[in-house]
């Protein structure tokens, strides 16, 4: 299964139109939040309508820039993974939205026990390996080569970070650090930050189940 993997739109609708063949290549796709322009709540909702438009089959979170109540826009267009888990194709999709408390500027700004809280419905059910599981998670977590602001200065999330190891999914998707797009692997878990879309950045994910078992055969950063 072939994933185009995107991040931070920040409502530049004329990328998206230059990502048509992208979105024909791809199987799903995964949108790891901030729909909206700094500072302009009104550019989140055009954004999502073009997106919906480029494919039939969206996971979505929404993002720090996108307003908290924009979680009923996207479960509206039926493309949200906040707060749920989704069966699809023998694979699991859940996801955080929002990023972490910093300057307070942004509109969706949650301490570290509210973006792991939109996992609950994945901790609740004690199970220890995810290995069908993709997360998708705005907010990236802590010390990897997705969360650098600068070589050694990672801001990522502890509980996120600790989400990953304990519960190992296949594959996490995150973004929020337009500086720090990056690919890395845990023990278990392949990481993407796909880059700002707005800046033409984005990913491509492909994994396959053998035995019984998922796994990544392709994870690369590309841009337009």
């Amino acid at each position: 299964m072939k994933f185009l993997v995107i991040s931070d739109l920040h409502g530049n609708l004329d990328v998206l139109d230059r990502m048509d063949e992208q979105f024909k290549n791809a199987d799903a796709v995964l949108f790891a939040g901030d729909f909206t322009k700094f500072g302009a709540p009104e550019t989140g909702k055009p954004a999502l309508e073009k997106l919906c438009k480029k494919h039939d089959v969206i996971f979505s979170v929404i993002g720090n820039c996108d307003d908290p109540e924009f979680i009923g826009d996207i479960e509206a267009a039926d493309i949200s993974v906040q707060k749920t888990l989704v069966n699809h194709e023998g694979l699991c999709f859940a996801g955080s939205g929002g990023g972490s408390k910093f300057t307070g500027e942004t509109a969706n700004e949650r301490t570290d026990e509210e973006l792991l809280s939109d996992f609950n419905i994945i901790i609740e059910q004690g199970q220890a390996e995810w290995n069908n599981l993709i997360a998708i998670m705005h907010n990236p977590p802590k010390d990897t080569e997705c969360d650098k602001v600068a070589p050694e200065v990672h801001v990522g999330s502890p509980l996120l970070r600790k989400f990953i190891d304990d519960y190992k999914p296949l594959a996490v998707i995150t973004g929020h650090i337009h500086e720090s797009a990056g690919i890395t692997k845990t023990e278990s878990t392949t990481i993407i930050n796909p880059g700002a879309l707005t800046d033409g950045k984005y990913a491509v994910l492909e994994v396959e189940k053998k035995e019984g078992r998922w796994s990544v055969t392709n994870c690369q950063l590309m841009s337009l």
